[in-house]
């Protein structure tokens, strides 16, 4: 019969001061802390594109105003000034800025 000390049974001291890798991600709170960081680094890149995407559509409509509806408008203000006889001035012609614009040195 098997003497106590060599039952399979039972841990060893060994193992116990060494744990298993097994044993650490198995661990509640290595998982509580890497399910957080995955959601914080989804939310991130959800604003993230948000953001660009926010930016992209005022670019776009900031565009449109200017090539396609602001002519219309100065030509009915210009219709208004006819017919009441006011003095206009010329059109003002669309000056595009590139705030991104950075020079190279």
């Amino acid at each position: 019969m098997p003497s106590l000390k060599e039952s399979p049974y039972l841990p060893r001291a060994k193992s116990l001061a060494t744990p298993n890798p097994m044993h650490i991600l198995v661990s509640s709170t290595w998982w509580t802390f890497g399910i957080t960081s995955i959601v914080q680094l989804v939310l991130f890149i959800r604003w993230l594109y948000r953001h660009i995407r926010n930016e992209e559509l005022t670019r776009a409509f900031v565009h449109d105003m200017a090539a396609n509806h602001l002519p219309h408008i100065y030509e009915l203000l210009e219709m208004l000034c006819d017919e009441q006889g006011i003095k206009r001035n010329p059109l003002p012609p669309i000056r595009w800025i590139d705030l991104n614009y950075r020079p190279r040195t």
